[in-house]
């Protein structure tokens, strides 16, 4: 599929010498903003960029700089959960290296925030995202849900358990990938809302009909090829899948109020005082830059008024269960019982 362009008649529009978008700005944001609104930036950044999406954060970032061609941005590159002990470690002591960092997942956002390293953000910035997605000091950029794909020849949508841990005690083959990033993010939120043992049962019970692959498009393709009936995945592996293939056997389902339709985020933190850091933030939450991520990474946008990915349950028709998203980082008790259950 060809990439479109980020920010598209962006660098054809002229300069309207940006909305005083500081802290003193008034005006509170109900909805998306275009980047023809910002104001320019200018100055240096650093950012800490943990890696995600193919490229597409790049692409982003690329257009971004094309677009303010006075700021100096410097990008170090890495895992969000090592560049967030690294911001951790450096705040400790007492060291600011970063002014920004972009993580793929809630869990190193926790670890920064805990840590007292995040910088509050205006509320004119906040109320722009959805409702139970603003935060005092950090701001989420774009979501993804988890999903039961399904092979649609194997399985028909009223015999699927709309409760996670049902699927445990079912006859179904199961596609799973335990040792992913997203996977063990899932099991966290199960441990925390439904306890450890409970979740050790689970695991067990899945482990006895389960089949392994490297990764979570691995479990979509392998649903779709019939190797399994149903999987655990991010919803926008089984949108990519059929995207290329529109008559795939795979179709998505979502259990209710439980760790199975988790909706997670990719999101950033301001590590340093001023308006640059927060008005590049703006940015990232731009129609435009919202809009491309929807489109070409089928992420959720998560500011008001900006279509989602054809193919997905709206956001207020899902039934996620109600948890700080922060709380994922605290991956150590869920990575024990993974080992413990022998999945790892």
């Amino acid at each position: 599929m060809q990439r479109r362009t980020v920010l598209q008649g962006v660098a054809a529009a002229s300069a309207l010498g940006g909305l005083p978008l500081g802290l003193g700005h008034a005006m509170t944001q109900t909805s998306s903003v275009s980047v023809e609104t910002l104001p320019k930036l200018e100055g240096e950044l650093t950012l800490y960029l943990g890696r995600g999406e193919g490229g597409l954060y790049e692409n982003v970032l690329k257009a971004i700089e094309k677009r303010n061609p006075k700021l100096n941005l410097k990008i170090r590159r890495g895992g969000s959960a090592a560049l967030a002990n690294t911001i951790v470690a450096e705040t400790k002591a007492g060291v600011n290296r970063a002014d920004l960092f972009w993580a793929v997942d809630t869990g190193s956002i926790g670890m920064v925030t805990d840590a007292g390293a995040a910088k509050p953000l205006p509320v004119d910035l906040t109320t722009q995202l959805k409702e139970g997605f603003q935060y005092p000091s950090w701001s989420p950029v774009t979501g993804r849900v988890r999903t039961l794909p399904y092979n649609t020849q194997r399985v028909k949508p009223e015999n699927i358990p709309d409760s996670v841990m049902a699927l445990a005690d079912s006859d179904l083959k199961i596609g799973w990938a335990p040792a992913y990033s997203s996977f063990q993010s899932f099991v966290t939120a199960m441990r925390i809302l439904e306890g450890e043992n409970a979740t050790k049962a689970w695991l067990k019970g899945i482990n006895r009909n389960a089949k392994k692959y490297a990764g979570e498009l691995g479990v979509v393709m392998g649903v779709e090829r019939g190797e399994v009936d149903i999987g655990f995945a991010n919803h926008y592996y089984t949108l990519r899948l059929k995207s290329g293939k529109p008559d795939a056997n795979v179709a998505i389902a979502y259990t209710n109020n439980d760790a199975g339709c988790l909706v997670n985020a990719s999101g950033i933190v301001a590590l340093s005082d001023g308006d640059l850091p927060v008005n590049f933030i703006r940015y990232l939450l731009s129609h435009e830059v919202q809009s491309y991520l929807a489109r070409e990474a089928y992420e959720i946008p998560l500011v008001q008024n900006v279509a989602q990915p054809e193919g997905l349950a709206s956001l207020s028709s899902l039934s996620p269960p109600d948890m700080d998203l922060r709380k994922l980082a605290d991956l150590r008790p869920t990575l024990n019982i993974m080992r413990e259950v022998g999945v790892l």
